[in-house]
C-alpha cells in the first residue's frame, strides 16, 4: 500500500501536493473569497431565471391557440350590406356597424403607404412583435401605450378575448398570438384583415367604409395624399373625425397628415418595394374631404326610406333575413337613379310649397320594358312616416278607368264602342245612382270619349256589360297587388277607383300599358354579391321573359285614349315641353280624399298620388279646389321633365280600333272606323231625385281644362253604391291602414 502512494506521488507530486493542500485547508475550515461566492450564485440565479423564462415562454406559446382556432370579436366580424345607386355610387348601408370587407388587390398601393408610413415602416421587413414597444409595456405594467406593430394592432382589434384595457395580461396575450400571426399569415393577409378591421371615425368601420365617408368613393380611387389621410386617421380616428377648421384637432390631424407622408419616405428607404420618394412627396397636397352629415343618425330620411325598401325587397325576392342583409357584408346594387329619387324629393315642393301635415305625397317611377324602380318618394321620416310611395295607399278614382278600358278592348270592345253617359244611371248591384262629375249628363259616348272626360256612367255600363271581374282580373295581370282586392267589395262600380292603391302600384299597372301590354314585376334591387358570390332571385325568369297582361293591339288603343286625356281633356296640366308624346289618366275621389295623376312616355311610367292618412280630404294652402288635374298631373310634369332631360323622343304606336295586334311598322295605320252602339244594361231610374245636376264651372287659369269641375256637395241619395258587401272604414288618425278613403258611395261623383 505504502509502495502504491508513493509512485503516485512521484508520478503525479503537484496534484499531490495540490490534494493534500486542499484537504488540509476543508479539514482547516478554509473558505472560498466571497466576491467568487457572489459571482457563482448570481450565475446560477440567472440560469434557473432564464430555463424558468424559456419554459414559462414555450408552456404560454403552447396555451395560446392558433389564429385559426381563435373567434373574431363580434363587431369585427360584423359587415354592413353596402346598396348602391344605379351608377355605382353609394346610397346607404345596412346594420350597425358600417364595414365592407375588400380584398388585398382592392386596397391600392396607395393607402398601404399611407398607413405604413403613419403606423409602421418596416412592417414588411421586420417579425409582428416590437421588442421596444413590449418592453415599455412590461415595464409599466401595460400602461404605457404606444410601439404596438401593425400585426399586434390587428390582433387586439380583431381576436376575441383581446380587449382594449390596458393591462399587462393583455399585453402578455397579444403578443404571443402576434407572434402566431405572423408566422403563419402573410404580411399582405395581416395588413389587409388590419385594414377591414380598425375604426376611422365617421362610423367607418374598415378602409372602405372610411373611403366612402370622407372621400365619397372606393378605397381603390384613392390617391396617395388621400392614401396618407387614411393613415392619419388611424391614431385618433374619433378626435379626426370632422374637426373644426383652424381648430387644434384640425392642426393635429395636419400635423399627423404631414408625418404620414415622410414616414411614407422611410418606408422607401427601408423597403423599395413600398413607399414614395421625396420628390413625390413633396409634390403633394393635403386633400379636401367630403362634408360629413353627422353619422347614422344623422343621415337624411332618403337613405332610410331607401334602406327600408332594399331590405323588404331582399326578404321577398332573396329570401335574406334581417340578420343577414345587416351583417352578411352584401353589395347591392339598385335600378334607383340617383338624380331622380332627389327630383321626387323635391316635385312636391317645388310645384305645392309647404303641404299640411298628414298629406301623403306619393310619386314612384318605373322602367316600363324591364320593371326596374327609379325613383319613388318615401317621406319625411322613415321612422314616424310610413313610405308614402310604396306602402301608403289611397282609393285610385278614375285612374283605375284604364284597366276597366283594357279589359273592355280584350272583351272585343273598341274605342268607339258606345255607351251611355247620361247622369245619374243606376245599375245592377248598386243601391243607389251612379252620377258623372258635377252631375254632367253626355248621353251617347264612345269609349275614346268616355276616357278624355273621365265619364263615370258609361265607365260603369262598359264594367257591368263584360263584368267586374275582368276588369279586377286585367288590373291584377297589369301589376296590381291581389291583397289590395281586399281593400273593397267588388261591383260594377270597380273602374271608379274603389280599391286602395299605393303610387307604385299604378306606376307598375301603367307600366305595362307602356310596354305593349307585358307586365315586367317591379324591383328595384338588380344585383346581389355575397362571400358565396352572386345570389340569384326568386323571379328571375319573370323579370327575364314578363308576362303577357294583354295584347300589343289592347295596349295600343288604351294608351291612345290616354294620350287624349293628356292633349285636350282632364289631365292637360301634365303635357310635357316639345310636344313630346305622353299618355295618362287623373283621378280625383269623392271630396278630394285622393288625387292621381297616373302616366307614361315610353322610356318611363310615373304615378302621383295625394292624400291623408286620415283619410279626410286634402286642403292644399293656395290650390283651392284639389284635383288630379290641378294638382299630381303638374307635379307628374315638374318630375318628367326633369326624368326625360336628354332622353331621345319616342313614339307610341298607332291605335288599331279593336283591341286587336298592333300592325307592323310598316303597315298604314287603320283609321278610325264610324262608331258602334253596344246594348246597355236595363236601367232603373228613381222615382225622385233630390239633386239637380249642377253646370260644370268655368276653367281656372291653373287647372287649364273643364275635366275636374268641382265636386258637389253630398246631397244626394245616400244609398252604399257596392255589391251588399261591406266597404272598409277610414282608420284612426295615425293608423296602420295608411291613407284609406271613405267608404265609396254609387249616389257620389269620381272623377
Amino acid at each position: 500500500m505504502r509502495v502504491l502512494v508513493d509512485r503516485r506521488y512521484r508520478e503525479e507530486p503537484n496534484g499531490g501536493r495540490r490534494a493534500a493542500r486542499s484537504g488540509a485547508a476543508a479539514r482547516s475550515g478554509a473558505r472560498l473569497p466571497l466576491w467568487r461566492r457572489a459571482v457563482h450564485w448570481v450565475l446560477m440565479g440567472l440560469s434557473a431565471t432564464v430555463l424558468a423564462g424559456v419554459a414559462a415562454f414555450l408552456g404560454i406559446y403552447l396555451l395560446i391557440p392558433d389564429p385559426a382556432d381563435l373567434q373574431p370579436q363580434t363587431d369585427a366580424a360584423v359587415s354592413a350590406s353596402q346598396i348602391h345607386y344605379s351608377d355605382g355610387s353609394k346610397a346607404t348601408t345596412t346594420g350597425a356597424v358600417n364595414r365592407t370587407k375588400v380584398t388585398r388587390e382592392q386596397i391600392p398601393d396607395t393607402v398601404i403607404n399611407g398607413v405604413l408610413g403613419a403606423e409602421q415602416h418596416d412592417f414588411y421587413e421586420t417579425p409582428g412583435v416590437s421588442v421596444s414597444g413590449t418592453m415599455r409595456a412590461v415595464i409599466s405594467g401595460g400602461e404605457a401605450g404606444g410601439g404596438s406593430t401593425i400585426t399586434q394592432q390587428m390582433a387586439r382589434n380583431y381576436y376575441d378575448g383581446l380587449s382594449q384595457e390596458r393591462s399587462y395580461a393583455r399585453k402578455v396575450k397579444e403578443i404571443f398570438i402576434s407572434l402566431k400571426v405572423a408566422r403563419e399569415l402573410t404580411p399582405d393577409e395581416i395588413i389587409t384583415q388590419y385594414l377591414n378591421t380598425i375604426y376611422f371615425g365617421r362610423n367607418a368601420y374598415g378602409v372602405q367604409a372610411a373611403a366612402q365617408a370622407y372621400f365619397g368613393k372606393d378605397v381603390s380611387e384613392l390617391d396617395q395624399s388621400e392614401g396618407a389621410y387614411i393613415g392619419a386617421l388611424i391614431q385618433k380616428p374619433s378626435t379626426f373625425t370632422d374637426p373644426e377648421p383652424d381648430s387644434p384637432e384640425a392642426e393635429a390631424l395636419r400635423a399627423r397628415w404631414d408625418y404620414a407622408v415622410r414616414g411614407a419616405v422611410k418606408v422607401h428607404a427601408i423597403d423599395p418595394g413600398h413607399g414614395i420618394t421625396r420628390a413625390e412627396a413633396d409634390e403633394l397636397e393635403y386633400p379636401e374631404t367630403i362634408p360629413w352629415r353627422g353619422g347614422a343618425d344623422g343621415a337624411p330620411a332618403l337613405e332610410g326610406y331607401i334602406r327600408d325598401a332594399v331590405v323588404r325587397e331582399l326578404g321577398e325576392r332573396y329570401d335574406l333575413t334581417d340578420q343577414q342583409i345587416a351583417t352578411g357584408g352584401y353589395e347591392i346594387q339598385t335600378s334607383l337613379d340617383k338624380d331622380l329619387m332627389e327630383a321626387a324629393q323635391t316635385a312636391f315642393t317645388d310645384t305645392l310649397g309647404e303641404v299640411p301635415e298628414g298629406t301623403v305625397l306619393g310619386l314612384a317611377a318605373v322602367e316600363p320594358d324591364s320593371g326596374e324602380i327609379k325613383a319613388f318618394h318615401g317621406g319625411g321620416d322613415p321612422v314616424a312616416d310610413t313610405d308614402n310611395s310604396l306602402i301608403q295607399r289611397a282609393q285610385a278614382g278614375s285612374a283605375f278607368k284604364p284597366y276597366a278600358l283594357a279589359a273592355g278592348l280584350a272583351d272585343g270592345r273598341s274605342l268607339n264602342s258606345v255607351y251611355d253617359g247620361s247622369s245619374p244611371q243606376y245599375f245592377p248591384g248598386l243601391t243607389a245612382p251612379v252620377r258623372n262629375n258635377a252631375g254632367e249628363s253626355y248621353g251617347p259616348v264612345t269609349l275614346l270619349e268616355a276616357t278624355e272626360r273621365s265619364v263615370n256612367t258609361a265607365y260603369v255600363g262598359l264594367t257591368t256589360d263584360i263584368g267586374p271581374e275582368k276588369v279586377r282580373d286585367t288590373a291584377e295581370d297589369a301589376g296590381i297587388p291581389a291583397e289590395q282586392f281586399d281593400t273593397a267589395g267588388l261591383g260594377p262600380n270597380i273602374a271608379l277607383g274603389t280599391y286602395q292603391v299605393t303610387a307604385l302600384d299604378q306606376a307598375t299597372g301603367y307600366a305595362t300599358f307602356a310596354n305593349g301590354g307585358v307586365h315586367k314585376p317591379r324591383h328595384m334591387v338588380t344585383e346581389v354579391k355575397g362571400d358565396a358570390g352572386e345570389a340569384a332571385p326568386v323571379d328571375a325568369e319573370e323579370l327575364s321573359e314578363g308576362t303577357r297582361a294583354f295584347s300589343k293591339g289592347v295596349a295600343a288603343d288604351a294608351t291612345y285614349a290616354m294620350q287624349q286625356v293628356v292633349e285636350g281633356g282632364t289631365g292637360s296640366g301634365a303635357a310635357l315641353d316639345g310636344g313630346r308624346p305622353v299618355a295618362g289618366k287623373t283621378g280625383t275621389t269623392d271630396s278630394a280624399t285622393a288625387a292621381w295623376f297616373a302616366g307614361y312616355t315610353p322610356q318611363l311610367s310615373v304615378a302621383v298620388g295625394l292624400s291623408r292618412s286620415d283619410g279626410q280630404p286634402l286642403r292644399l294652402t293656395g290650390v283651392g279646389d284639389v284635383y288630379g288635374g290641378s294638382t299630381s298631373a303638374l307635379i307628374w310634369k315638374d318630375f318628367m321633365e326633369q326624368a326625360m332631360d336628354g332622353v331621345p323622343v319616342e313614339q307610341f304606336p298607332d291605335p288599331v280600333w279593336g283591341g286587336g295586334d298592333a300592325p307592323e311598322p310598316e303597315q298604314e295605320a287603320p283609321q278610325a272606323p264610324a262608331p258602334e252602339p253596344v246594348p246597355q244594361p236595363e236601367q232603373t231610374s228613381p222615382e225622385e231625385t233630390t239633386e239637380e245636376p249642377t253646370e260644370p264651372p268655368e276653367p281656372t287659369e291653373d287647372e287649364g281644362d273643364t275635366g275636374e269641375p268641382t265636386p258637389p256637395d253630398d246631397g244626394g241619395d245616400d244609398g252604399g253604391g257596392d255589391d251588399g258587401g261591406d266597404w272598409p272604414t277610414p282608420p284612426d288618425p295615425g293608423g296602420g291602414d295608411d291613407g284609406a278613403g271613405p267608404p265609396f258611395d254609387g249616389d257620389q261623383d269620381w272623377w
